[in-house]
């Protein structure tokens, strides 16, 4: 842009008025053309030798190393207005962009297990078998760890026992009672008595049973938890393990997009992991009704697909990719398309042409959101709409303008 210094700038407009009324004047004197043609020929003929001779009068395109500059435009759009010389400003014109694609946002995720169990033993005794490796896959109801069972063994056979007198010792009780020789509460008494050896001994085989950790569904070894051959106590983890049996990835979504977005069921994931060429779809398993304590984000379980669980272990990471088509087409526009009143109710200028280069540009009330602060998304435009890209606010609603085709240089 060709600029020149203020006090240049004011020597313009007095130049430009000067030859103005020096024209007018001499198209005065003549009598073979009327006055309207004359101001006709005047604004239409002389008006370039206006701004020629007034531009050449104050030296423009001269450098002048003192006080600031003044753009050549606003000088001359503004003189030339106040002495009728018609000048339209030049708009840069854009048509916006069609949002056609879905808004996506990448996410961190884990891979993890269904769920990831902590065995114990309900009692105490010593490890003597522990066969299972980490990083094995088992099936259900395979051995994973065993207690020494000979105590639980002596102590089943002594429930055995125990009840086999409280059986015999009932039934002497209840002959006594059948011939009035005893009384009838002894009976009762040894009755008592046998039903509670009776659940002695269903303990004493639930004890047994209980000696042995068996796996409850088909898992991955995660970790070995103590050593072989120790005492330990009752509920002492032993061994960790992973359902494997479906496969999961959580992610954390932050909560102003769980507001902006409250239909989760039109949300589609996709995972990116390390290895894989193509993208893999996940599902919407659950999610946490509640935020989590730090970052106020809610957390998503989404199943991956069997085809590709089978290479990623617990504790992987991956990106996940999250998509949401628009609800309605909106158009992506600049900041600089978008200005605001008085009222700071955001609008644009709509270009309506009224010859090939020229038209009036007519203010037109937008609703405008951004979730990235860098882009606005805008409703109430068509597709086709020609609108001013650059320099909004600097229009006033029906002025007049020309498109902006580029610089021209002329020699």
């Amino acid at each position: 842009m060709q600029v020149i210094p203020p006090s240049k700038a004011l020597l313009l407009g007095t130049s430009l008025s000067c030859l103005l009324v020096f024209s007018s004047f001499a198209h005065a004197q003549d009598t073979t053309t009327s006055s309207a043609d004359a101001e006709q020929q005047m604004l239409g003929e002389t008006a370039p030798s206006f701004l020629e001779q007034a531009l050449a009068l104050v030296g423009i395109g001269a450098e002048d190393p003192a006080g600031e500059n003044t753009p050549v435009e606003d000088v001359v759009e503004d003189t030339a207005e106040e002495v009728g010389i018609p000048v339209l400003r030049a708009v840069e014109l854009a048509i916006p962009a069609d949002q056609q694609t879905i808004l996506q946002r990448n996410f961190f995720g884990r891979v993890v297990a269904r769920e990831t169990a902590d065995l114990a033993f309900p009692l105490n005794g010593t490890l003597t078998t522990f066969p299972v490796e980490e990083g094995t896959i088992v099936e259900p109801g395979q051995l994973l760890a065993q207690l020494d069972l000979a105590p639980f063994e002596r102590a089943v056979e002594r429930a055995e026992l125990q009840l086999q007198q409280a059986e015999r010792n009932l039934e002497r009780a209840q002959e006594l009672a059948r011939q009035n020789v005893g009384p009838r509460t002894q009976a009762e008494d040894a009755e008592t008595a046998r039903d509670l050896a009776d659940v002695a001994l269903r303990e004493a085989r639930d004890a047994l049973e209980d000696a042995t950790i068996t796996a409850p569904y088909r898992g991955l070894i995660a970790e070995r938890l103590i050593a072989n051959h120790v005492i330990i106590a009752p509920g002492s983890p032993v061994v960790r393990i992973h359902d494997v049996s479906q496969m999961r990835v959580e992610i954390d979504v932050p909560e102003r997009l769980i507001q902006r977005f409250p239909y989760v069921d039109r949300v589609t994931f996709t995972a990116h992991p390390l290895g894989f060429e193509e993208p893999i779809e996940l599902s919407i398993v659950e999610f946490q009704a509640q935020t989590q304590r730090v970052g106020q984000s809610y957390r998503f379980s989404l199943a991956l697909p069997d085809v590709s669980s089978s290479s990623l272990l617990p504790g992987s990471s991956l990106t996940v990719t999250a998509a949401l088509p628009q609800p309605t087409p909106s158009l992506i526009l600049p900041t600089t398309a978008i200005a605001a009143d008085e009222n700071r109710d955001p609008y644009v200028m709509v270009f309506e042409p009224t010859g090939a280069e020229e038209g009036v540009v007519r203010a037109v009330d937008v609703n405008v959101t951004s979730l990235d602060g860098t882009s606005f998304e805008v409703t109430g435009l068509s597709a086709d709409t020609e609108i001013v890209n650059v320099g909004a606010h600097l229009l006033r609603d029906g002025q007049a303008v020309r498109r902006y085709t580029g610089l021209k240089v002329e020699e």
